[in-house]
């Protein structure tokens, strides 16, 4: 099991180095698509902060790892374990300190990180507008949120698992099932408000024009929101929350001032391809087959006598078991988390073909792209291995390329509210 966790690590760091020496040799040169769009300027700027993301990211990874590997398999797991196994007489208390505890120490672990990259990288490249007092506050809350969220979680997985022995598996998976869409619901209108400021576009066209948008892809809008992004980030996004028919859009302030209004209704019509697609839909179910797998898997190897040994471990509570069977799973899932690359990269050109066929103007999806790649300096040059492995989206080159030239084949309509709605 060490031997795989490290070959495992070691694959990691060699992908990310890669891909770094990649953008450092060919980060200069301008893509043919972008050659009217981006300077050679803005790519070099581009490029300095994919490699200082990356540097930063590599670094991450490298101690997250050997921070993971050390505490399983040096004996920290089995003291940690031994000691919260003489913390309470209750089994449910004793779980949810077990699983808290790691949260807190994973939060530690990564803060330096999260400094650094909002006050280090990120306001290096002109992105962070984040203050220090803000950060502080988003820390708290963003631990508070996810204190409570985990207790109660664990707290009803543990009661399961104590009240059905034989048959926890199942119910767990419902549960979790439940948790998941009463947080989908729940999220826009508790969480999301504790962190940032929404109201209603205070453009009457611009929202009409979305909402013409939206009923042409059968997709009917509670509300269009505007987001103050600004506040933390100058990078910039849109997106669609809800269940079922009814969706609210959600539109960050950063976006509204860098697009044109064709070009901003082109990218929420790529964000209605996935939910026409019902891309959403299918990750959403996939990842509850995932989980109930899981499920299963879990009740079978937390039961299995030869648990411990893997960690180099006699013995293991029931979290220690369940600790050391998510570590085996993720390494599992790294095995497979090219496919679910590839698959992420085939909804976003049908996301992208959505679009062009609901608003007729291949050019304005190209055009915000563009966009969307200079103000955020995009990495124009990934490696192709790495891309292939870990992209969820496709290179930005090629997603313009194929957006240009079903533009110069054939004719594009008007961009009108009346041709979208």
């Amino acid at each position: 099991m060490l031997g795989a966790a490290l070959l495992s690590t070691a694959l990691s760091v060699a992908l990310k180095a890669l891909n770094h020496r990649h953008v450092r040799r060919h980060g200069h040169e301008v893509p043919p698509e972008f050659a009217e769009s981006i300077d050679a300027g803005t790519l070099r700027r581009a490029a300095a902060y994919a490699l200082d993301s990356g540097r930063l990211g590599l670094l991450a990874t490298v101690v997250g790892r050997v921070a993971t590997i050390a505490f399983l398999f040096s004996g920290l797991l089995v003291g940690y374990d031994a000691w919260v196994a003489g913390s309470f007489d209750s089994f449910i208390a004793r779980g949810v300190l077990f699983v808290l505890g790691l949260v807190f120490a994973a939060g530690f672990l990564g803060l330096p990180f999260s400094l650094y990259s909002s006050f280090g990288v990120e306001a290096r490249h002109g992105f962070n507008r984040t203050s220090g007092r803000l950060f502080a506050a988003d820390l708290v809350k963003s631990l508070a949120v996810a204190t409570v969220l985990t207790t109660l979680f664990t707290s009803a997985t543990l009661a399961l698992v104590q009240a059905f022995p034989e048959h926890w598996w199942w119910l767990v998976f419902v549960l979790y099932l439940g948790a998941s869409l009463f947080l989908t619901v729940l999220s826009p209108y508790v969480i999301e408000p504790l962190f940032f400021k929404l109201e209603p576009l205070d453009s009457n066209e611009l929202s009409s024009e979305i909402r013409g948008l939206c009923r042409s892809a059968g997709v009917r809008v509670e509300r269009v929101l505007k987001m103050d992004a600004s506040r933390r980030s100058a990078h910039s996004n849109a997106y669609f929350t809800g269940i079922g028919p009814v969706k609210r859009v959600v539109l960050f302030d950063t976006l509204l001032k860098q697009m044109t209004r064709p070009e901003l209704l082109a990218v929420l019509a790529h964000e209605l391809g996935h939910w026409r697609e019902k891309h959403v839909l299918q990750r959403f179910v996939l990842s509850q087959v995932q989980a109930l797998v899981l499920c299963y898997l879990g009740f079978r190897f937390i039961g299995w006598e030869g648990a411990p040994v893997l960690v180099g471990a006699e013995q293991l509570s029931f979290f220690g078991r369940a600790l050391v069977f998510l570590f085996v799973s993720s390494l599992a899932f790294a095995v497979l988390s090219p496919l679910a690359s590839y698959w992420s990269r085939r909804h976003e050109w049908e996301a992208d073909a959505f679009a062009v066929e609901l608003t007729r103007r291949p050019s304005a999806l190209a055009s915000a792209l563009t966009k969307l790649a200079r103000e955020n300096l995009a990495n124009l040059h990934p490696h192709p291995l790495y891309a292939a492995l870990y992209a969820s989206h496709p290179p930005m080159p090629e997603r313009v390329r194929r957006l240009l030239e079903r533009s110069r084949a054939e004719p594009e309509g008007e961009f009108r509210a009346s041709a979208v709605g």
